[in-house]
């Protein structure tokens, strides 16, 4: 049986090739090591005392469950103990310092789609890892080019991290006799011209025309004037779908819609748009809002909230095509977008 190597290794091999790399990999380490152990509270769930009742709100409005505490929790008890000058949580109203003197800042998901656990379907942990500026508080609002590693760990039929550092992206599952991260894929890179997309098509009567352009070009395929003919994956499950584009390939979309609440996007910028845009771009990949890419963007808020559209190259790159050709206005019309040009044409 071959022998495989473990985060542990992994991190002290990559961690020594720069001089802030044993604190980054000492980050890193805290991150699994609480995933582990929150890897067994989301699996026992109601066994050990997890209700799913909601406790509050978090400070962007969205509902707060037992689980979300709990992992919240779990997490700021592990980074206590690493180089972390200071930690941004969904969970909570603004960053807190843990460290002055330290050399690293952690913005941090606990746990991205709590409300998935009624179902059984997978959620995750997201973290995005950066040097700490002269300025604590506003290392946060550095463009997301300023991350040194980031990454998430999806809970499902195996506990997976996926890891963005040393300008690569590596996969490890969760070893649960022997409680480590074993590399399981090395190097990974996203496929080029896999034809899947996934949205939250319901959504589709609040689009801003160059999605719907997209999303109507993907349906037509062959019939169209596509090349492929597409299929539609939606799993509701941010980490899901980005573990599943790093597997398979394809574009998943996130994008503003005229919804209240929508129209800068849904997904947060710091600990959920920035890591996954790393994760992608060190993959092969890109993240754009459509109009720019996700790395260049700065947040205004510690929980901004933006547009998100990421995966294949290509897939990124004719989204933001479209984009380009259509003024960046809100479109809730039901007029045909045939008159427009569109991505094949």
């Amino acid at each position: 049986m071959d022998t495989r190597i473990t985060l542990c290794s992994h991190l002290d091999h990559a961690g020594s090739e720069t001089p802030t790399g044993p604190a980054v990999a000492a980050v890193i380490e805290a991150i699994a090591a609480a995933a582990i152990g929150l890897s067994d509270l989301i699996a026992d769930g109601p066994l050990a005392g997890i209700t799913g009742r909601t406790h509050g709100v978090n400070s962007d409005g969205d509902h707060q469950k037992d689980i979300d505490l709990a992992a919240d929790a779990m997490m700021r008890a592990a980074l206590r103990a690493t180089p972390v000058a200071a930690v941004l949580s969904e969970e909570q109203d603004a960053p807190e310092v843990l460290n002055a003197e330290a050399s690293l800042c952690v913005a941090i998901d606990p746990l991205d789609g709590s409300a998935n656990l009624e179902n059984n379907i997978s959620v995750g942990t997201i973290f995005s890892i950066r040097l700490r500026g002269n300025d604590i508080i506003s290392t946060f609002f550095e463009p997301g080019t300023a991350q040194c590693a980031a990454g998430f760990v999806v809970y499902g039929p195996q506990t997976t991290l996926v890891l963005a550092f040393d300008e690569r992206v590596d996969i490890f599952i969760l070893d649960r006799r022997n409680r480590e991260f074993l590399l399981v894929a090395r190097r990974v890179r996203i496929a080029p011209n896999t034809p899947e997309f996934a949205i939250n098509a319901s959504n589709q009567r609040h689009w801003h025309g160059p999605v719907r352009t997209y999303i109507d070009e993907c349906l037509a395929g062959t019939n169209g004037n596509g090349a492929f003919d597409f299929n539609m994956r939606w799993i509701g499950s941010l980490v899901a779908e980005s573990l599943r584009i790093l597997v398979r390939g394809g574009v998943f979309l996130y994008p503003a819609d005229a919804r209240p609440g929508y129209r800068e996007g849904r997904l947060r910028l710091l600990y959920e748009a920035h890591p996954m845009a790393l994760v992608m771009e060190w993959a092969g990949g890109a993240a754009s809002t459509g109009r720019r890419r996700i790395l260049e963007l700065s947040a205004r808020t510690p929980h901004q909230r933006v547009p998100l559209i990421m995966g294949s190259m290509r897939g990124v790159r004719d989204v933001a095509a479209i984009h380009e050709r259509i003024e960046p206005m809100f479109d809730n019309s039901d007029a045909p977008l045939f008159a427009r040009r569109g991505l094949f044409l």
